[in-house]
């Protein structure tokens, strides 16, 4: 067997960490994918070790970190929420709904004696000698260093980077005198009572953010450079109020709402590609009889993108639209020239004077979580390495990661990566297998790279801002991704584990 390198640590790390034990597996994130994912694990391996390392204090992820007015789901719960797991509210739910539903789990999985809270890991190096991963752990509360060992790592922390929004620079935000909030580190006092708040942003995040504040606010104005689409369900799925009033039992309403919305977010994902021109009238259309009369809707809410190239903001009862109607919000659509001592100066010279600004600009995207990952003392770089299917990197072995949806709700993927990834270690042990890594076959030489995201198929400003850091992907299987769910709902389940992948 060829000799390699162990595992290294970076030369400024002196000190050693202590040695927290080794697991068969370590998941990292508590969130909605570390959580689906422990589930399924437990559940095909239940004599298999296992830890869940998480930088927060609690579980949830984003659910537990943003804490602005009015969270909620942008996706509808039936099938936001787990396969295992019947949800029982309303279609559209709170933060605080969601972490609740998310404790169920976790208490009827046992999983709490498995997290380790506020523990973030920096490093990641893998050894082939050893057939192991070493993980670098801080402890955010005590500052101590540990170190995991596993013989299998998997990548749950999500896309977000929790630390550090993205916040852009404006000509003379430092003169302005009232307060710059960005709704991921809102102030648990903040009192926004009578005041005039401008939110600068169009996103899932301000349409949430301004129907919540209309209500007390002195007035509320969304600042946008540019519009978004929006839809507007009911709360409820008329169809789930059928349902229970014919007092079905839950575990049936949970599947029929499930697939009725799958089906209708399949059809908007077909209709973007197919005739974007008919979703766009589509989408138009639904808003139009619940804004003011008189609004200039091809101004304020008519994207120079096809439908589905960005997101589609969910307005449950179009209450940001009502917002409107009443006049406790209004939208401008211009660009910011500077910022006053009073407010904001646009590009039509116009000053909109505000007490609070609030940023909904987006957010920065984190590369798995940005650890440092080696593969036998040399440091990886995955902008240069290709996805296979979405769930493993070229030259990385024993790491899989949970990565969602953009255009359906996230969790649908974590169910499917996480029977694809069970049925990998199976496999592996099945073949005897220590090690797995997906590999680029002779007739893949060639092969056109494409970024991780083609803007032609989905251009949000935090993806096309994080293309230079996350990894490429083929023009053929198993190294594309960003399938639609109605594709990779029969193909995951099929999937050949010797295609693209190495055993040894």
């Amino acid at each position: 067997m060829t000799t390699t390198a162990p595992a290294t640590i970076p030369e400024s790390r002196t000190e050693e960490p202590e040695n927290a034990g080794h697991v068969d597996v370590l998941i990292v994130g508590a969130g909605v994918s570390g959580i689906g994912a422990a589930h399924h694990l437990q559940e095909q391996f239940p004599d298999r070790s296992f830890v869940i390392l998480d930088a927060q204090d609690h579980h949830g992820g984003t659910w537990w970190t943003h804490r602005y007015p009015g969270v909620r789901s942008d996706s509808d719960l039936f099938t936001y929420g787990y396969r295992f797991k019947p949800w029982r509210g309303p279609s559209i739910a709170t933060g605080g709904e969601i972490l609740s539903y998310l404790d169920e789990v976790i208490d009827a999985d046992d999983l709490n004696r498995h997290i380790r809270y506020r523990h973030r890991a920096t490093a990641a190096g893998w050894s082939t000698d050893d057939r192991r991963w070493i993980v670098e752990v801080t402890r955010d509360d005590t500052g101590e260093r540990l170190r995991f060992t596993t013989d299998f790592l998997w990548m749950c922390q999500g896309y977000y980077n929790h630390t550090k929004p993205y916040q852009p620079r404006w000509e003379g935000i430092d003169r302005f005198k009232g307060l710059i909030v960005h709704p991921q580190d809102w102030p648990e006092d903040l009192d926004h009572t009578g005041k005039r708040v401008v939110v600068i942003g169009s996103g899932s995040t301000a349409s949430t953010l301004i129907p919540a504040i209309a209500q007390t606010a002195g007035h509320v104005t969304m600042l946008q450079r540019s519009p978004s689409y929006y839809f507007a369900p009911p709360i409820t799925h008329e169809l789930a109020v059928t349902l229970r009033q014919l007092d079905i039992p839950e575990e049936w309403t949970h599947e029929i709402l499930r697939r009725q919305y799958m089906s209708q977010f399949n059809w908007l994902a077909r209709t973007s590609l197919d005739a974007p021109d008919e979703l766009h009238q589509f989408l138009i259309e639904s808003m139009r009889p619940l804004l003011p009369e008189g609004f200039d809707i091809e101004k304020h809410f008519t994207p120079k993108y096809r439908p589905w190239q960005q997101r589609i903001a969910i307005v449950p009862e179009g209450d940001l639209f009502t917002a409107l109607r009443e006049g406790k919000a209004s939208i401008v659509t211009d660009t910011i020239e500077e910022f006053t001592e009073k407010g904001i100066r646009i590009g039509s010279g116009e000053e909109i004077e505000a007490d609070i600004v609030v940023t909904a600009t987006g957010f920065n995207l984190s590369a798995f979580g940005d650890v440092a990952f080696t593969v036998d003392g040399e440091p990886v770089d995955f902008s240069e390495r290709v996805t296979w299917r979405g769930i493993m990197i070229t030259g990385v072995p024993n790491m899989a990661y949970v990565f969602g949806y953009f255009r359906h709700s996230w969790t649908l993927r974590v169910d499917l990566v996480s029977d694809l990834v069970c049925r990998l270690l199976e496999h592996m042990q099945d073949k005897g297998a220590s090690m797995v890594v997906p590999t680029l076959r002779p007739d893949d030489a060639g092969m056109k790279l494409r970024p991780w995201s083609d803007p032609e198929n989905f251009n949000s400003g935090y993806v096309m801002r994080s293309q230079h850091i996350m990894f490429k992907q083929g023009d053929h299987e198993p190294w594309n991704h960003m399938l639609e769910h109605e594709q990779e709902q029969k193909i995951l389940p099929k999937v050949d584990l010797d295609d693209g992948l190495d055993y040894r």
